[in-house]
């Protein structure tokens, strides 16, 4: 083989290499770590001398495409001598959330009819999300959560 086609071969060889993106290893990246949505309820509530009952809280969302909110109730037992048992469930107020994976504080109040007194009772809190499939508003839930909380009087 003349030195010219050896030349000629070798140049295109490097031209090649010199052309061809790099091939390096990947720096390690951990897997994303999926935040947990939660939603708690701190142990004390509040009810006023008027009857509004102040619940409260934390939460914590990811990923929400529409409106999203911190939504409370309370639950209580009353015994009748006619009835017998019941569960009376009432709304205490909504809360706008910002689900962007921190954990935020919420608080919702309302003035329930029947007045609830102090004692304990049990109280559900959800974070909900509004999302439209097609023109129907439906929701997601983030986290739910159900305690015995004590209303102290203040």
């Amino acid at each position: 083989m003349s030195k010219r086609p050896a030349l000629a071969l070798a140049a295109g060889a490097a031209l090649l290499l010199l052309a061809a993106p790099a091939v390096t290893a990947a720096p390690y990246r951990p897997a994303p770590v999926e935040l947990e949505e939660t939603v708690t309820v701190d142990p004390t509530g509040h009810v006023s001398a008027d009857g509004t009952v102040t619940l409260s809280g934390t939460y914590r969302c990811t990923g929400s495409t529409g409106a999203a909110f911190v939504s409370s109730s309370v639950s209580t037992t009353k015994a009748s001598a006619t009835h017998g048992t019941s569960t009376l469930i009432q709304g205490i107020g909504g809360t706008v959330a910002v689900c962007d994976g921190v954990t935020h504080r919420w608080e919702n109040t309302s003035r329930p009819s029947p007045a609830i007194g102090p004692g304990k009772v049990s109280v559900e809190a959800t974070v909900a999300e509004l999302r439209f499939e097609g023109i129907l508003p439906l929701p997601r839930i983030h986290a739910d959560e159900r305690h015995e909380v004590t209303l102290a009087k203040g």
